[in-house]
């Protein structure tokens, strides 16, 4: 039985100590390395051996009864999230690792709740218990008070042929049957076991464990429970399908697709397909390596459930289906800041920004663009500290000295009012003319697009083609030249010319029809927010709910526990991101201070940003709204505020 598996934690939690841990005890590694001793099999970069913290999802392979486990431990940083949400889409089973010292922390909760996002069941490890001032009973209340009502706490007494009263009886009462079964017939060991391992599964339990990674307490216990209650299916019977969820480069510089097979099975020398329904993209499997660590073993053939990275492909992005599987997953991952990448000049622009465009493809959150205007190349990260390591990765990897700007909000804008956009493109021999309809959409739904265009007025070619135009790029607002999202855009209808139509056409009339659109209708700019929570003596409540309001946060009614005050809260990014050392100052560390990404909302200082940014729509020379139409052989421009009155599809 296939099963992957995923170590996930906020940083320092000692995610990493217990994988060696694993490792070990199922005879995949001879020797237990330490982060501290800058010797661990999992963290096997320069970068995270000089750091002491995981960057890279690596994975590793071990044998336990009769299963095969990937095992993917994740980085713990709240800046290398991107990486973690990848992997996390590919798990069966996720394993979080809460120190039982410092209980839930930030980064705990936002694990949580992305796993919650993707319905991965979850194992609860409460690590550290032989720290002074561990209470393994608190922590289990942390997560019943914060997370689920629905964890259910394994002692040493569980075993395969009998549980503890405790525990059947919070199985039973978690199903109407088995309860009524239960009554009747008590506990029956093959019947709960099945239950449990359903109820998992259906993320409907929790089970929780304790131990100490570093002193090696509590681990053989973990596995030997984890093995007992999972269970996968996987049919290799079916047609391959599999899902691209990494992209790396080898030594050699040799494209490596990270694969998560779902069904079926895969040879070298196959071919399979790549993407979404509308692509007509094959591509042949030149090599498969099975890694664990950064060591990696060449076979043949793989099955259902495996993890392996494939060479040959050159189209598969992360995010895509392969084989039956037709999906394609834009990019959808939120990064709060941007910086500019800053060079010497006696550096090709082209080079460098090949070089991240590489990082791109591996990292597809960093969004890497080229600013025209301003000759600068700009990229998207979630902190300071991913800035360090990328500086220190591009001169490992391609020898190249850079540094970065200041980071910067990421804004974004959007639509109030809903509107139509028109576009047409007609200068001499082209032709194309598209119509949208342009809708405000629900906070951070990104683009959404659909068609209401009839076939006898658009070709369904030229429809995908219009949604291909959509999709392909972030497109810049009116207001600061900021990324558009929370639109429903809809295709009307549409215009195309037997003889004169060509390739790019429909994409200038599709980019003149959203930019017209934009500048008929009432805009909006958007910045992130942070969902917070403090903890606090009550003697500093006073100090924390002047400085929510000082930085244009808003807070929910306050909860008060044993001289503790609990306030949650949102508020922008741009106040609050340095907030943590000021108030860990002023309750002089014994504050709890944790933030989580709330979304996109309106900016609360919109009108400073925009002049500040200073941002001319006019002078943009990638977006116009101007059309082009034709009359006796000659093109002429009409401006986007005219170019409806001039349409041929009204």
């Amino acid at each position: 039985m296939n099963k992957t598996i995923g170590i996930l934690a906020h940083v320092d939690a000692g995610k990493t100590t217990f994988a060696e841990q694993i490792l070990y005890h199922t005879k995949s590694i001879k020797n237990r390395g330490r982060v501290d001793h800058k010797n661990s099999f999992l963290d096997s970069h320069d970068i995270e051996k000089e750091r002491g913290i995981t960057v890279f999802s690596d994975q590793a392979v071990f044998h336990y009864n009769d299963s095969t486990y990937y095992l993917i431990d994740t980085p713990g940083h709240v800046d290398f999230s991107s990486e973690m949400e990848r992997s996390i889409k590919v798990m069966d089973y996720a394993i979080l690792i809460i120190s039982g010292v410092e209980g839930i922390q930030g980064q705990t909760e936002l694990v949580w709740e992305l796993l919650r996002k993707y319905k991965v069941p979850i194992f609860f490890f409460i690590n550290k218990t032989d720290r002074v001032g561990a209470n393994i009973e608190a922590v289990v209340e942390e997560i019943k008070s914060n997370f689920t009502r629905d964890v259910c706490f394994i002692t040493d007494s569980f075993k395969d042929e009998e549980m503890d009263l405790e525990l059947t009886e919070f199985i039973a009462e978690k199903d109407d049957m088995l309860f009524q079964k239960y009554l009747e017939e008590g506990y029956e060991k093959d019947v709960w076991l099945y239950n449990m391992k359903k109820m998992i599964i259906e993320n409907k339990i929790f089970p929780c464990l304790s131990g100490s990674a570093l002193q090696d307490v509590g681990i053989e216990n973990f596995l030997e429970k984890l093995d007992m209650l999972t269970t996968t299916n996987y049919y290799a019977g079916e047609e391959f399908s599999g899902i691209v969820y990494k992209i790396r480069h080898d030594d050699g510089g040799n494209r490596l697709t990270y694969i998560k097979a779902l069904t079926g099975t895969l040879k070298v020398k196959d071919e399979i397909h790549i993407g979404n329904e509308e692509n007509n993209v094959y591509e042949k499997i030149n090599q498969i390596r099975i890694y664990n660590g950064d060591k990696f073993k060449n076979v043949d053939g793989i099955s259902a459930g495996e993890i392996f990275a494939a060479s040959g492909l050159k189209n598969a992005l992360i995010g895509d289906g392969v084989g039956s599987l037709k999906q394609k997953t834009y990019n959808n991952m939120v990064t709060l800041l941007k910086s500019k990448v800053i060079f010497d000049d006696s550096l090709k622009v082209q080079d460098v920004l090949k070089y991240f465009k590489i990082l791109e493809l591996e990292d597809p959150a960093l969004n890497v663009t080229w600013e025209e205007e301003n000759q600068e190349i700009q990229i998207n990260v979630m902190g300071t500290v991913q800035l360090e390591v990328l500086k220190q990765l591009v001169e490992d990897r391609f020898n190249l000295r850079i540094n970065f700007g200041p980071c910067e909000i990421a804004y974004k804008e959007t639509i109030l009012q809903g509107t139509a956009g028109y576009g047409h493109f007609e200068p001499l021999r082209h032709y194309a003319e598209v119509h949208l309809k342009l809708e405000p959409g629900e906070r951070d739904s990104g683009i959404v697009f659909k068609s209401l265009c009839h076939s006898d007025n658009l070709t369904i070619g030229n429809q995908n083609l219009v949604k291909t135009h959509i999709y392909e790029k972030e497109h810049h607002g009116i207001l600061t030249g900021s990324p558009i999202t929370d639109l429903k855009i809809t295709l009307l209808t549409g215009r195309d010319h037997n003889k004169h139509t060509s390739g790019g056409d429909f994409r200038e009339a599709t980019l003149r029809a959203l930019r017209q659109g934009l500048e008929s209708t009432e805009n909006a700019l958007l910045e992130p927010y942070y969902n917070f929570k403090m903890e606090a003596d009550l003697d500093y409540m006073g100090r924390i709910l002047s400085d929510i309001q000082k930085l244009n946060g808003f807070f929910e009614p306050m909860q008060t526990i044993n001289n503790k005050v609990i306030i949650t809260g949102k508020g922008p990014v741009a106040t609050f991101m340095d907030y943590s050392k000021e108030f860990t100052a002023f309750t002089k560390g014994k504050g709890k201070l944790s933030f989580s990404f709330s979304g996109y909302d309106i900016c609360h200082n919109s009108e400073e940003v925009i002049n500040k940014i200073g941002y001319d729509k006019n002078a943009d020379i990638n977006y116009t709204s101007t059309s082009i139409f034709c009359s006796k052989g000659e093109g002429f421009l009409v401006s986007g505020a005219e170019a409806k009155a001039y349409m041929h599809c009204l």
